[in-house]
């Protein structure tokens, strides 16, 4: 099972899609590893520099709709190879989400009134999620300030998590 704990990236923004994830330019890349330097890159927002940025970020906190556009599997690859491993937000495109999940990552989803406390206490601040996934707990934590959120997972996204991804999963089970 990866690791779905670490330093958070807080993008404001709703509607984040596959193209500002990972360029069409580089879905012509033969290996996961070479997508890696080009995450976010496309990503228009004041004050964003993906190249300072994700430095040690291993969760995204966003806002609605996330990974909308393409359904392509290239998006959660190029956070896989950054080692960000869970994205939290009031919801996700559909596709992306399970092609999350069938990563062996995490989309949670936490509703938008929670997304947006969690922007006002804690961004613009150095900023850590801690995953309880056994709980189905998230702690998020800056200096004293902490704040637990249950989330929950459906049975069979949780056992491709647990595998590592859809291939362990098909490699334990079939």
């Amino acid at each position: 099972m990866k690791d779905f704990s670490g330093k958070v990236l807080f993008l404001d923004r709703s509607d984040i899609n596959t193209d500002e994830l990972i360029p069409a330019k580089y879905l012509t890349e033969i290996t996961k590893k070479a997508m890696g330097p080009h995450l976010l890159e496309d990503l228009k927002m004041e004050g964003f520099d993906p190249q300072k940025d994700l430095e040690g970020v291993r969760v995204i906190i966003t806002k609605e709709n996330f990974g909308c556009g393409s359904s392509r599997e290239h998006a959660p690859w190029a956070l896989e190879v950054n080692d960000i491993n869970l994205v939290i937000a009031p919801n996700f495109a559909r596709i992306f989400r399970q092609n999350m999940f069938n990563c062996g990552m995490m989309a949670v989803e936490i509703e938008e009134e929670k997304i947006n406390e969690l922007f006002a206490d804690f961004a613009g601040s150095e900023t850590r999620v801690d995953t309880d996934f056994d709980a189905k707990k998230i702690t998020v934590s800056s200096g004293s300030r902490k704040v637990d959120i249950s989330f929950s997972i459906l049975g069979f996204d949780e056992a491709l998590v647990k595998a590592g991804g859809w291939v362990d999963y098909a490699d334990a089970n079939y």
